[in-house]
């Protein structure tokens, strides 16, 4: 394997480990989130995009240039195949096809496998967001219930201790009743508001966790549909074997 093969080996190697990292179920997306925002990924950032869009292209190169090699050998293999006055380059020819296939199936899962790791990125991102933004609304409700059963209990005590005296200035407790019913109702709209907020968090969680599903499904289906083909690959090979 010539130095720039065994780089790209390298790097689907590379790639599996990280996906399978990034799959752990015990590792929390907010766990994630914390090491993306590392005060070094803020330095590489800028560059990310860029060092993403030059791999593409370098894997894309060495994907086509591994398909001319197949296709250059599969050529070369029938002709040496029909003729018996070169056994020795038969060989030799069979190995270097051997050799194309095999970069061919690196560079082509490497570049999928690249293609997925920055979706998961970005999947894993937006998830441990909408979480934070969850637990936010989650505490903010809270604290808002709690204040608003506070105000109602004030308010119950005023009125008994009003049925059981019979005095007091009216005025006076009319307005603290009005400025009481005030602050329920508008404890109760803030409560509304964060309840919209809350559902409409949980409802974008949940689109979240579909097209996260989705995408695993769809790299089910991919995987599978590569596999079927490597098969009708290795099937013809061996029609041309024989």
């Amino acid at each position: 394997m010539t130095l720039q093969w065994a780089a790209v080996a390298g790097f689907l190697y590379a790639e599996i480990g990280l996906i399978l990292v990034l799959c752990l179920p015990f590792i929390p997306p907010q766990r994630w989130q914390k090491i993306f925002t590392f005060p070094l990924w803020g330095k590489i950032a800028p560059y990310w995009n860029k060092a993403f869009l030059t791999i593409i292209v370098l894997l894309i190169v060495l994907f086509l240039d591994a398909v001319r090699e197949v296709k250059k050998y599969s050529v070369s293999h029938g002709l040496e195949k029909s003729s018996s006055s070169h056994p020795s380059a038969y060989e030799h020819v069979q190995m270097k096809l051997f050799r194309a296939q095999r970069n061919l199936y690196i560079s082509g899962f490497s570049l999928f496998l690249w293609l997925v790791l920055r979706r998961l990125v970005t999947l894993i991102t937006q998830l441990a967001k909408e979480l934070g933004i969850k637990g936010v609304l989650n505490i903010q409700a809270d604290s808002n219930n709690k204040a608003a059963k506070k105000y109602m209990e004030e308010n119950e005590r005023l009125k008994q201790a009003l049925e059981k005296t019979g005095k007091g200035d009216e005025q006076m407790t009319d307005a603290e009743n009005k400025k009481l019913i005030e602050n329920v109702e508008k404890l109760k709209t803030e409560l509304k508001k964060t309840s919209d907020a809350l559902s409409k968090a949980h409802n974008e969680v949940t689109t979240m966790k579909k097209q996260s599903e989705s995408l695993s499904k769809e790299y089910d289906r991919l995987l599978k549909e590569h596999t079927q083909l490597q098969e009708i690959l290795a099937k013809s090979e061996k029609k041309k074997d024989l």
